[in-house]
């Protein structure tokens, strides 16, 4: 099992949409919110994703291509 801590910022474009609700139900990983601020035009959120190592990378890839800035909190935890 891995989990990485990160940093997400989310553009105006994607503020409204349900992220991080996609990223748990389309790459089997657990997300847990462990801070954030969303307001009307910009969001961040500090997320805690675990799951195999090859899903977890897959979903933070994922985020990237999405448009979402993910900045790395913590390395992997094994």
């Amino acid at each position: 099992m891995a989990s990485i801590r990160v940093r997400l910022t989310f553009p105006e474009t994607l503020v409204r949409e349900p992220v991080v609700h996609r990223l748990s139900t389309e790459h089997d990983v657990v997300c847990n919110i462990r801070r954030a601020d969303v307001r009307e035009r910009t969001g961040w959120v500090i997320l805690e994703i675990s799951g195999t190592q090859d899903a977890v990378s897959e979903a933070r890839e994922w985020l990237e291509e999405t448009g979402v800035r993910v900045d790395d909190l913590e390395p992997y935890l094994l």
